[in-house]
């Protein structure tokens, strides 16, 4: 008999579940066109929208390290209070590499030396005013030789072997040592909990208020990088941003090692992940590899 009772309270919550779905669809049935808003409304208030769970197909490119794949929080940007949207997977051999730290000081130094270009300029002897005789003669007075008072040897004379305008400062990193240091600081950013998961960037409204209150609420840090996909912002995000000087935004393409570091909160939509990690495998596992390994010619630029 016990057995019965449970076996009924089993079936129950089932009868219970298709009795209200067999009710909702004969009401939908029943139902005239002009009330189908409404019924909408209610069924949506009845089954919430699911969360987002999105799993990496890792098929393409296998993992090269024995690790898992990381999971981060899906969270939202359309209010201050924080909601956990899903779950996204991402990729080991783009977030979960080792920080080489050495590599990531290299793209440092390269990026803030390729656009630095020295103005420190001195003159030559053939450049400084005067000095367009000889001062005294070659023999006879004791004295030792000289053709110029301009010479590097006088007071107000030329500098030898001075700077010398412009001076770039260019040189081009290796290939794959640019790869690596934009995972390296992916993997960084992540395991200092310094990467955050946005489903879109699409925000209610324009007020750089609401940006100010959500870093807040957030605990986003002192500055703040949103990277899209897109190099196309929406309006709203655009004008709140404007006036913020410590958020910026950036499209996926331009992404790099130094802007990662300047700001402390990195944050990414889910099209920009797929899209980074897209390209950074692709990169990591190209058959060209020995093509790009080669010096560096100023003809490629």
């Amino acid at each position: 008999m016990l057995n019965f009772l449970n076996k009924t309270k089993s079936i129950l919550p089932k009868i219970r579940h298709f009795a209200s779905t067999s009710s909702l669809r004969t009401t939908t049935e029943n139902l005239p066109k002009e009330n189908e808003s409404q019924l909408t409304k209610v069924t949506e208030k009845i089954a919430p929208e699911p969360p987002i769970i999105l799993t990496q197909n890792f098929d393409t490119y296998e993992p090269a390290q024995v690790t898992d794949s990381r999971q981060v929080w899906i969270e939202n940007i359309d209010d201050v209070q924080e909601r956990k949207l899903g779950i996204i997977e991402l990729h080991p051999d783009v977030f979960a590499i080792q920080p080489r730290v050495d590599v990531i000081h290299e793209n440092i130094e390269w990026q803030r030396k390729y656009r630095f270009v020295s103005f420190a300029h001195s003159k030559t002897r053939a450049e400084v005013r005067g000095g367009g005789r000889k001062p005294w003669p070659q023999k006879g007075t004791g004295r030792a030789r000289h053709g110029s008072i301009r010479s590097p040897l006088f007071r107000g004379g030329g500098k030898a072997h001075g700077p010398r305008s412009p001076t770039t400062h260019f040189y081009m990193l290796p290939f794959f040592k640019r790869v690596m240091g934009l995972t390296a600081t992916l993997s960084v950013k992540l395991a200092q909990d310094d990467l955050r998961i946005i489903k879109d960037v699409e925000i209610p409204s324009g007020d750089h208020q609401f940006i100010k209150d959500l870093i807040i609420e957030r605990n986003w840090g002192p500055s703040v990088l949103i990277v899209d996909k897109e190099d196309i912002f929406p309006e709203n995000i655009c004008v709140a941003t404007d006036k913020l000087s410590y958020v910026n935004l950036m499209p996926a393409y331009s992404l790099n090692t130094y802007s990662m570091l300047k700001h402390d909160t990195l944050v990414l939509t889910i099209n920009a992940v797929k899209h980074i990690e897209e390209r950074l495998l692709y990169q990591l596992h190209r058959s060209d590899s020995f093509a790009k390994n080669a010096p560096f010619k100023l003809s490629q630029v």
